[in-house]
């Protein structure tokens, strides 16, 4: 991955995190860790999403 699309991402983030914090929506230390991966290129944006879904049916 480039150092641009790094960048993108993790700009991209940071928005999403804004908006979170000024709706006053709860955001997940793992929903957190799983978007730095994804952000790092770690992981897809499928597997983030895989993740957060088998997350959440866990719970329910």
């Amino acid at each position: 991955m480039t150092f641009e699309a790094k960048a993108k991402r993790k700009n991209a983030l940071a928005v999403a995190d804004a908006l979170n914090k000024i709706e006053g929506v709860p955001v997940s230390e793992y929903a957190r860790k799983l978007s730095r991966d994804w952000a790092d290129g770690k992981i897809t944006g499928a597997e983030m999403k895989a993740a957060l879904l088998a997350a959440h049916k866990k719970v329910s």
